[in-house]
């Protein structure tokens, strides 16, 4: 890396990862006046509104926020969920996430898994220990993911997926990027709330807003 930022022919520099690599990145090119794209960590939220069709914004956390076991840059982590429709979305939620199934990435018996393992056995701790920094802060555990293991896998990196509901915006839960399977809901009671909240965070991200025109749910990108 401190080859490509240091070389006199690379003229720009591109970048996903680490908050703190980003950081070193975005200094050492700059300095070395390279162009730089340097995207470090993300909170990315999806605001349902009241009107929105649930069952299309249920499908769509499921795809968003456990893709990949979650550790993708673009993975949803928070669902702000303008009442009264927190309950019934997390209901719809629910029952696609007890369909989900978990393996080997490679697949069985020709049946590939909806989510393989973690990266590692220190980041499956980790992603663990923010749900119970959760848990701790008040958060509701509805589906809990810790422990859970596959079946001729027992030493794989596996973590379950994982919802949490009224999880508080000053947990680190929250605040923090999880990078791993756990989707948390934050109830709120207007649009302009969860707006506000999106924008105060200190990340700078993706936005879903779901809502309903003329029965088709619209999805918009900030």
């Amino acid at each position: 890396v401190d080859g490509l930022l240091n070389s006199p022919i690379v003229q720009s520099i591109s970048f996903v990862g680490s908050t703190p690599i980003a950081q070193y990145i975005y200094e050492t090119a700059s300095k070395n006046g390279k162009r730089v794209q340097a995207l470090g960590g993300a909170k990315n939220h999806m605001l349902v509104l009241p009107d929105a069709d649930l069952d299309l914004v249920a499908d769509q956390a499921i795809n968003a926020g456990f893709g990949a076991a979650g550790e993708r840059c673009m993975a949803i982590s928070v669902v702000l969920a303008v009442e009264p429709v927190a309950d019934q979305l997390i209901d719809k939620i629910v029952s696609r996430i007890e369909t989900l199934k978990i393996g080997n990435g490679a697949g069985v018996d020709g049946v590939e898994p909806d989510m393989g393992p973690l990266i590692t056995d220190a980041h499956r701790d980790k992603v663990s220990s923010y749900v119970d920094i959760a848990e701790t802060d008040g958060a509701k555990v509805v589906v809990d993911g810790r422990g859970y293991t596959v079946d001729g896998h027992e030493d794989g990196f596996f973590f379950g997926p994982t919802l949490l509901d009224r999880v508080p915006t000053t947990s680190r839960a929250y605040t923090e990027e999880i990078f791993g399977p756990v989707l948390s809901v934050v109830r709120v009671e207007s649009y302009d709330e969860g707006l506000a909240l999106i924008n105060s965070g200190e990340f700078g991200n993706g936005t879903a807003i779901f809502t309903n025109d003329g029965g088709a749910a619209r999805r918009f990108q900030n």
